[in-house]
């Protein structure tokens, strides 16, 4: 993870469906580093290979899906949860962000 202003730059691996679930308050950004991954939304599905982005629009319902491990880029504000208002076991945690040695915070 990195830190751009107030925002959050995280890498993630997928694999199989995560849990349907919005953001309210904010635009969430998918990028295919390595893999496909499909952003299933209530109206269409979104399928992304390698070098593709995507971005959510806030209070969009949607579900990330990927049949074998993909790695993904996501841009979001910092202290965004992953499961948005769906909540469950899935939900991470934040982290606190650490400079590399050297950086001011």
């Amino acid at each position: 993870m990195a830190r751009i202003n107030d925002m959050e730059l995280k890498v993630v691996k997928v694999k199989g469906d995560f849990v349907w679930h919005r953001h309210e308050e904010t635009d969430e950004f998918f990028m295919v580093h390595r893999g496909h991954v499909t952003i299933d939304l209530r109206d269409r599905k979104v399928p992304l290979a390698a070098g593709q982005c995507f971005v959510v629009p806030r209070g969009v319902e949607h579900r990330p899906r990927a049949e074998a491990e993909c790695e993904l880029l996501l841009l979001e504000p910092a202290g965004t949860v992953n499961t948005g208002d769906a909540g469950g076991d899935r939900t991470t945690t934040a982290e606190p962000w650490i400079p590399p040695a050297g950086m001011a915070r």
